[in-house]
């Protein structure tokens, strides 16, 4: 019986593969080159890794240091950060927030990033406008930027995404042909850059 069930679940998780890369040829563009996104590290890097991640996912704080590491060792990796708030109401309106600092702010967007993904406690409106005017920004500017370009687009095509992509939870990487989800580790991210580099899939 069990290795009926491990057989099937075997057959799943092909089909899941199988569907998850057709979505990535589908919306490669939207996936790896949104001009709603943030690019860190190398903007002409020759690998790209995208994460789809929200300011409340423990995993996510947990992965931080893999994103900090990777950019501090590999100086020609390119990192997309993916707002993907699905943990609830607070997890929206830290996005939103974080969205209106990036147009603000493009070049301390970084600091932000890690900062309120850091930081003790749930995300929330107020915990990001205090990371925001912690860097400069005050929240006066940041509401006038919430009110004149909200994100409420930007979040509905990275759910649209997601969901042809099959991503349900936070983080998920996309790296080449490759749904990853998970906080995979920076030794696996590491490894799948590396095929990327030398056989352009993440396995060889």
């Amino acid at each position: 019986m069990l290795d009926v069930q491990e057989a099937l679940q075997k057959k799943q998780e092909a089909a899941r593969l199988v569907k998850a890369n057709m979505a990535i040829e589908e919306n490669t563009a939207n996936i790896f080159n949104s001009k709603d996104d943030v690019t860190l590290g190398n903007p002409k890097g020759d690998v790209t890794v995208v994460e789809f991640f929200d300011y409340n996912c423990t995993y996510c704080r947990h992965a931080l240091p893999d994103m900090q590491a990777m950019l501090k060792k590999d100086t020609n990796v390119r990192f997309v950060l993916k707002e993907f708030p699905i943990l609830g109401p607070d997890s929206v309106a830290a996005h939103k927030v974080a969205d209106a600092f990036r147009r603000l702010a493009p070049a301390k967007y970084a600091d932000f990033h890690v900062a309120l993904l850091s930081s003790e406690g749930r995300a929330s409106e107020d915990s990001a406008i205090a990371v925001a005017a912690s860097l400069g920004v005050s929240e006066d500017k940041v509401r006038a930027e919430m009110a004149k370009s909200p994100n409420d687009g930007i979040v509905q095509a990275t759910y649209q995404l997601a969901s042809s992509l099959g991503i349900s939870g936070t983080p998920s990487y996309v790296i080449g042909n490759e749904l990853v989800p998970g906080a995979v580790g920076l030794d696996d991210l590491e490894a799948k850059v590396k095929n990327m580099r030398s056989c352009g899939k993440t396995v060889c």
